[in-house]
């Protein structure tokens, strides 16, 4: 009536050794459980035990033994469940903090009566808030709901994932990490919320970018190798692309443009194409260095009067065959003078 979880009794603990040889001649076996400290002298009474810890997240907290069933430590056929072997590999690799979801405050109860029943003093624990999705829905295994292997596939980075995963619901503002060490720094446990957080999946986005748009290219290049970006070209086509990228793989597209050209030829007024014509015709001789883009709408400038967007959009139509992306000073010495030409309408 009070919306409780039933609690496990204890009457196998009064079983007389007839009893227990009838029921193993049945082919009936027993579970094994760890009887909570939770009673003064007798187990069939047990009374209220209050076990305390200070969590890194949530503060004080208290279980109440009392309120729980002896929890099952070894199943019928032998095997062990999760409690035991947790707390031994704990104390024998000497764990010092147990950082986990909120969902398992009450277990932490059973465990600490575990650690002090087998001599070791418990860890520190802390119970962060839990991620649920932009609905409100949990996180599920089962429906494999932003599974890190779904977000891989879609080219998200890990620390986009590390960084929203840790930061949000904190006091934090959600920036992208680049490394863990990093990321470390702008955590405090303490500083969680203990409501569920939202996982968006369009903040992931905003936190690739982030990261695509200051990602050193010695970082990229043996991911940009696998693509096909490799050679002498790389690092200075990574250096002029990586601000126009949502994902890495995106890179691809632009190699292509800059060594192909356009995949699909822009459409032009007549105007605009006289304009290019010229345009064309004042393209500068090689050798080219980094003022090449610069000394060439210069002269556009001068011989057709045009400025600001009417002469630079053709031309970007024109070279690249889309209306934004990296700065045309950086991919124009890429395409050298040979391909530049080749992209005249």
């Amino acid at each position: 009536t009070r919306g409780l979880p039933p609690v496990y009794g204890r009457e196998a603990l009064t079983l007389t050794p007839e009893q227990v040889a009838e029921y193993q001649s049945d082919g009936r076996k027993p579970h094994w459980r760890f009887l909570l400290p939770n009673f003064t002298s007798d187990p069939l009474q047990p009374e209220r035990t209050d076990v305390h810890w200070n969590d890194l997240v949530r503060g004080e907290e208290t279980v109440d033994l009392a309120s729980l069933s002896d929890p099952v430590l070894v199943r019928e056929d032998g095997t062990y469940l999760y409690t035991l072997p947790s707390v031994v590999d704990d104390i024998e690799m000497g764990v010092s903090h147990v950082i986990r979801g909120d969902d398992h405050v009450t277990n932490t109860g059973v465990q600490i009566a575990l650690f002090k029943a087998l001599g070791a003093e418990p860890p520190v624990f802390g119970h962060h808030n839990l991620l649920t999705t932009v609905s409100g829905e949990g996180l599920s295994k089962r429906t494999g709901a932003l599974s890190i292997e779904s977000l891989r596939e879609d080219g998200i980075e890990p620390m986009a994932v590390a960084s929203l995963a840790v930061l949000v619901g904190t006091s934090e503002n959600v920036t992208a990490a680049h490394d863990l060490n990093e990321l470390a720094n702008h955590f405090d446990p303490a500083a969680t919320s203990k409501s569920a957080s939202k996982f968006d999946p369009d903040e992931l986005f905003v936190l690739n970018r982030a990261l695509m748009h200051h990602m050193p290219f010695e970082e990229a290049r043996d991911r940009l190798m696998v693509l096909g970006i490799s050679g002498d070209k790389a690092e200075p086509f990574w250096l002029a692309v990586r601000g126009n990228l949502d994902r890495l793989s995106d890179a691809v597209a632009w190699w292509r443009i800059v060594g192909e050209g356009p995949q699909e030829p822009a459409e032009f007024s007549g105007e605009d194409r006289d304009f290019l014509d010229q345009a064309f015709d004042l393209l500068p001789e090689e050798p080219w260095n980094g003022t090449v883009w610069k000394d060439w709408t210069g002269k556009i400038r001068e011989a057709t009067g045009r400025k600001g967007k009417p002469l630079f959009m053709p031309l970007r139509l024109a070279l690249t065959g889309r209306t934004s992306g990296p700065e045309l000073s950086d991919l124009l010495p890429l395409m050298g003078r040979e391909g530049t030409l080749a992209r005249r309408p």
